[in-house]
């Protein structure tokens, strides 16, 4: 038992690893990797019903600590738009609280389609490099507030954290692909406060669940990922603003494929 204990927790701190940098290089939510990983890993070390609800509130809990570590490092460059964060934060606490408290009306084959649903959309919009027109300004605070409430329900429904989403929305309203990201990564924060939220109190009545959680949050699982993602994140978003971001995109889109495949097909 301690020994496959120890390899839970490696794959953990090596999953962290991995998310921090994509996060803070990408501007992408660290679900998009999490979720698929944890969903695997939990469903070889124990047997619940609830694993995808698991795994995606384990990965809204754990994008609270990356977010913040990233959006430090993107703070540092003077590229986040707190305007536009102020703008988007209501709607986004919102919709996430929501779309974590109605997981517990939704299977877990319901969760994993719409996870990998978004995932494909995700993946096949980095490998066209599809950009928004940047045709028009951002609107005021009833605009962006609805657009946070959507943003906030379905990134939080997933467990992506919301950078995915926010940074289109953002270079659409003719903000530069940079900011947009460093943005993206703050409007992550208040996503996974949220969400997190909603998902633990979703969770207190729910059966069949394992030891250590609180909710559906899984705590081995959250310690372990943040525990390197926490100093990955900044050096991602350091990286973001002296590589050419747009060929790591592609080929990160080819991975994430590969993951929204296994999300649609997960048996559980």
């Amino acid at each position: 038992m301690p020994e496959m204990l120890l390899t839970e927790w490696f794959i953990y701190l090596l999953t962290g690893a991995f998310v921090g940098l994509a996060a803070g290089l990408l501007g992408i939510g660290g679900g998009l990797i999490i979720v698929p990983v944890l969903t695997s890993v939990l469903a070889y070390y124990m047997d619940s019903t609830q694993i995808v609800h698991i795994a995606i509130a384990t990965s809204l809990a754990t994008i609270m600590v990356t977010s913040l570590s990233s959006v430090r490092a993107h703070h540092q460059h003077g590229a986040v738009r707190w305007d536009a964060f102020k703008l988007l934060t209501f709607g986004v606490l919102i919709g996430a609280f929501i779309g974590g408290w109605v997981s517990q009306y939704l299977n877990a084959r319901a969760l994993s389609i719409l996870f990998g649903v978004i995932e494909l959309l995700i993946a096949i919009n980095m490998l066209l490099a599809i950009k928004p027109n940047p045709s028009r300004q951002l609107p005021g605070l009833m605009g962006n507030t609805f657009a946070g409430v959507i943003i906030g329900k379905l990134s939080s429904i997933v467990g992506i954290g919301g950078g995915t989403l926010t940074t289109p929305y953002l270079v659409w309203n003719n903000i530069s692909m940079h900011q947009a990201i460093a943005t993206s990564t703050a409007v992550s924060l208040p996503v996974a406060v949220a969400g997190t939220i909603g998902f633990i109190l979703a969770g207190m009545q729910a059966e069949d669940l394992p030891p250590y959680t609180t909710g559906y949050v899984y705590w081995p699982a959250f310690f372990g990922i943040i525990l390197t993602s926490i100093f990955t994140a900044p050096i991602g978003a350091r990286l973001a603003h002296r590589l050419p971001v747009a060929p790591l995109k592609r080929i990160f889109g080819v991975f994430l494929l590969l993951l929204a495949a296994k999300m649609l097909f997960f048996s559980h």
